[in-house]
């Protein structure tokens, strides 16, 4: 049986619904935070923009920081409350979701840390149009994703994960042309590899994001479709309808 988004307000105890309440609340102010983290690391490469790339890198110390609190709120309350059914299920999927983000901000750092290094080697001749499309497109499966969390909606996650496989083929795309582009001109093969790195890095994004949608799915629907196809999904959020 699925849940809805006021599904965790129904508890006797008023404590416990203030403190799922405020799990659900810090998730989503990590992913505002790692979703403008993205943002602002695509945006430091395209406009060589050191000064913005090193507040991506300075602020990656807030992600962790939410990181550790977050996973401690979940394990004080699997301790405090004991939840079970959706209620731990909405928990486990917290913690896991927390780690995704975490990694998420990672990746934004390390794009921040190629943006400075371009920015003293030269900006690369290639790739940075790939890199703005692409950049916004991983940031709106993040931002979706989190919406899907927000409001316990399965169908919004489903798209998240249908968009997986544009993102890999524009990675593929995107990829290919860069090393004809290397091969063609030996002298821009370190600023294109940094690029390279900087298209990897965001295709790992959208697998974190694709990870957190999986998650959704799995909290409101009890069903876990990690490492199964879109199909297999889409069929089990089917089932759990009947």
């Amino acid at each position: 049986m699925g849940i809805t988004k006021d599904s965790h307000k129904k508890h006797i105890s008023q404590q416990f619904n203030t403190e799922l309440s405020e799990l659900r609340n810090h998730l989503l102010v990590m992913g505002g935070l790692v979703e403008k983290q993205v943002a602002n690391a695509v945006q430091s490469l395209i406009g060589s923009d050191g000064a913005l790339a090193e507040e991506v890198r300075a602020r990656d110390k807030d992600v962790d920081q939410l990181e550790v609190m977050i996973d401690e709120e979940c394990t004080r309350v699997i301790a405090k409350r004991q939840p079970t059914a959706s209620d731990l299920r909405l928990v486990v999927s917290v913690a896991k979701m927390v780690s995704d983000l975490e990694r998420v901000g990672d990746e934004a750092s390390k794009i921040a840390k190629m943006a400075l290094a371009l920015v003293d080697e030269g900006a690369a001749p290639r790739g940075y149009v790939e890199v703005r499309h692409i950049g916004e497109h991983v940031g709106g499966m993040v931002r979706d994703a989190l919406d899907a969390f927000a409001r316990f909606d399965v169908e919004i996650a489903l798209d998240v994960l249908r968009e997986d496989r544009s993102v890999d083929q524009e990675y593929k795309t995107a990829t290919r042309s860069l090393v004809t582009f290397m091969m063609e001109d030996p002298r821009s093969i370190s600023q294109i590899l940094s690029v390279m790195w900087v298209l990897r890095a965001l295709e790992r994004i959208g697998d974190h994001a694709c990870n957190v949608a999986e998650h959704v799915i799995y909290m409101v629907k009890g069903k876990d479709v990690r490492h199964k196809s879109l199909d297999v999904a889409q069929m089990a959020i089917e089932d759990s309808k009947e």
